[in-house]
């Protein structure tokens, strides 16, 4: 269930969201919600982000996704987020 924050969050950045109808925004999964702030959003968005969704839900998610056959993040993201996260949510 979706908490009323991340509800606001992905009302906030529906553009982000150009290609799911307006209504639908708030059943994107959550690792499509952080892959796609991660990859296209802003760093002032990937921060409030992390105070929406927590820094170590949100690294949990970016590692849960890891064992997938494709990410769609870029590699330079990819490995930014990775360094990152192993800093400051392990």
């Amino acid at each position: 269930m979706r908490t009323p924050e991340v509800k606001k969050f992905i009302d906030d950045h529906q553009d982000l969201f150009w290609y799911t109808p307006a209504p639908k925004n708030e059943n994107v999964t959550d690792e499509l919600l952080v892959e796609i702030m991660l990859n296209y959003g802003t760093w002032e968005q990937v921060h409030d982000l992390f105070k929406v969704m927590g820094l170590q839900t949100t690294a949990n998610i970016f590692w849960g996704m890891k064992g997938r056959k494709k990410l769609n993040y870029f590699p330079e993201i990819y490995n930014y987020f990775d360094i990152y996260f192993k800093k400051y949510a392990s």
